[in-house]
C-alpha cells in the first residue's frame, strides 16, 4: 500500500512537501515516481527516483523547483515542491514501479493521492 499525504490548499509562490509511505510489501529495488493529475486530463510525469537514490528524473514543468527523494530505512519517498504555480493544482499519486521510469504503465504500485490546490 501506498499512502500520501502533504496536499492542501497554497497560494501561489508557497512551497510543499508530500510524502509517501509504503507498507505491505517490500520497498526494496522499486523504483519510485509522483505523478498528478487534472480532471479531464491524462495522468502525467512529475519526478521519479531509483531504488539507489542517486538518479533522478524531473518533468520539465517542475525542473528547478522540485525535489524527490526516499528514505529507503523508512519506506517513505518525498516531493518538495517550490514556487508553486496555479498550474500545478492536481492530485499528486505516487507510484513504484521495478525500473527507473518516467512511462507510466510502467508503474505497478500506486497510491490514491492527495490534493494540491495552489490559489493565485
Amino acid at each position: 500500500q501506498l499512502v500520501e499525504s502533504g496536499g492542501g490548499l497554497v497560494q501561489a509562490g508557497d512551497s510543499l512537501r508530500l510524502t509517501c509511505t509504503a507498507s505491505g510489501r517490500s520497498f526494496d529495488n522499486y523504483g519510485m515516481g509522483w505523478f498528478r493529475q487534472v480532471p479531464g486530463k491524462e495522468r502525467e510525469f512529475v519526478a521519479a527516483i531509483s531504488w539507489d537514490p542517486g538518479n533522478t528524473l524531473y518533468a520539465d514543468s517542475v525542473k528547478g523547483r522540485s525535489a524527490i527523494s526516499r528514505d529507503n530505512a523508512k519506506n517513505v519517498i518525498y516531493l518538495q515542491l517550490n514556487s508553486l504555480r496555479p498550474e500545478d493544482t492536481a492530485v499528486y499519486y505516487c507510484a513504484g514501479s521495478h525500473h527507473f521510469t518516467f512511462v507510466k504503465q510502467m508503474y505497478e504500485w500506486w497510491g490514491q493521492g492527495t490534493t494540491v490546490t495552489v490559489s493565485s
